[in-house]
């Protein structure tokens, strides 16, 4: 569906004519992009399949290897599923999800903060007031700030020739005038008109920045969100919400800033033009007017650097984490898991299974004992008997130090001859 913006004419509103414009296209442009994107025979769509047969053809491959998912793995595959084809397919799903979200939402916020302080616009009519501001520049420019009371006009020289008399009354008329005040009413129009320059560069440039990001965003929101499937590619999906946060923060904070600046300058340039009306110098507004204009253009520049830094902390694995298993809780409260990882408590394991395999041949092993025979009681008997006298300890003398084998004698030996001679005595 085709829609058809107005477009800008030379005599219309220059400035409600040019955000207008803008804001069409952005929107235009974010839901023609949605359909073109999710049409059929898209490229798009032929992604989406391919990218899904690949993330369910991962999962199987680590079926065969052995890898069995858990019962969380299981609910966080089936919910990116549903999230991916939800949000690529389904033109309702998406625009509650992120259209209104990034293109109305921002007004709706500056109306809900905006509305308390009493900032012009907030409520609605911020393009409406904005173009006031620039009608009355319009016609300040116009009417030009006015001669200052006792103050001559810069003049170019003449190149009429003077005599001697009218000489020497021109040098008395230029000291006479140099005590006095200039006025230079070309630099005062150029003031006033690089005043206008600023304001409506700082005000299209900011509007039109945040609108049309975000319109080119939501126009590729389609691809983005295929990107959720896979770890590795998940940081373009985060790269894609913090640009769109980032957008819509920035359209809050342009309409902030901008209601700001409408509060200061509808009274005060509804004071300057009444004193024009009615002739009264104003001498000093040209610069003052250029200095606000400048002032308030690098503030919108200040307040979208901020946001967007405020949007880089977005991160999706926390978040994805959390909800994943939080789902899992409430879908299965009390199911255990269906099966354990064979890395995961391997320890575990073992000394589950050697304890069954120790109490399994104890139970064998009593069978046998209670319902064999004799001679297998014996043969059993004797194996234990075996196995006893193999266990004993042996007990083993201790080795005799060297030289002490044999003693050495202290007396002389005495033959048996000799003790019968002496035992006659």
């Amino acid at each position: 569906m085709q829609v058809a913006c107005p477009s800008l004419a030379p005599d219309s509103a220059f400035v409600s004519g040019v955000l207008g414009y803008v804001d069409c296209e952005a929107q235009a442009l974010g839901l023609g992009g949605w359909q073109g994107m999710t049409g059929a025979g898209s490229a798009n769509t032929l992604i989406l399949s391919g990218m899904l047969t690949i993330f369910i053809a991962l999962i199987g491959y680590r079926m065969l290897l052995g890898e069995t998912p858990t019962l969380r793995e299981g609910v966080v595959a089936m919910v990116k599923i549903g999230i991916v084809i939800a949000l690529a397919t389904s033109w309702n799903a998406f625009r509650t999800v992120a259209y209104d979200v990034a293109m109305h939402g921002p007004a709706e916020l500056a109306s809900q903060i905006g509305g308390p302080s009493g900032l012009p616009g907030a409520g609605g009519g911020l393009i409406e007031r904005l173009q006031g501001i620039d009608n009355e520049l319009i016609e300040l420019n116009t009417l030009g700030t006015g001669k200052p009371l006792d103050a001559d006009v810069i003049a170019g020289p003449t190149a009429v020739p003077l005599n001697a008399q009218q000489q020497q009354q021109q040098i008395q008329d230029l000291q006479r005038r140099a005590q006095r005040p200039k006025w230079d009413p070309a630099n005062d129009a150029k003031l006033l008109a690089s005043a206008r320059t600023y304001y409506l560069t700082g005000v299209i440039a900011a509007f039109a920045s945040v609108r049309i990001v975000t319109g080119l965003l939501l126009a590729l929101g389609p691809l983005f969100i295929l990107f959720l499937l896979f770890d590795g590619t998940r940081g373009f999906f985060e790269g894609w919400v913090r640009g769109l946060v980032g957008a819509a923060l920035g359209a809050l904070a342009t309409a902030i800033v901008l209601g700001v600046e409408l509060a200061l300058l509808e009274p005060w340039l509804a004071v300057i033009l009444a004193e024009r009306r009615i002739d009264n110098p104003t001498p000093a507004v040209p610069v003052e007017l250029m200095v606000v204009m400048l002032a308030f253009g690098l503030t919108l520049i200040a307040t979208l650097v901020a946001v967007a830094w405020v949007a880089r902390g977005f991160r999706m694995p926390a978040a994805w984490r959390v909800l994943p298993a939080r789902i899992a809780e409430v879908v299965t409260p009390q199911v255990p898991r269906l099966m354990a990882p064979v890395a995961a408590n391997q320890s575990a394991g073992d000394d589950q299974r050697s304890r069954a395999i120790a109490v399994s041949d104890a139970v064998a092993a009593t069978q046998r004992r209670e319902s064999g025979s004799p001679a297998a009681s014996l043969a059993q008997s004797g194996r234990q008997v075996t196995a006893q006298a193999l266990s004993r300890e042996i007990i083993v003398a201790a080795p005799v130090p060297l030289g002490q084998s044999f003693r050495r004698r202290t007396r002389g030996r005495i033959s048996s001859g000799a003790s019968r001679r002496d035992g006659g005595r």
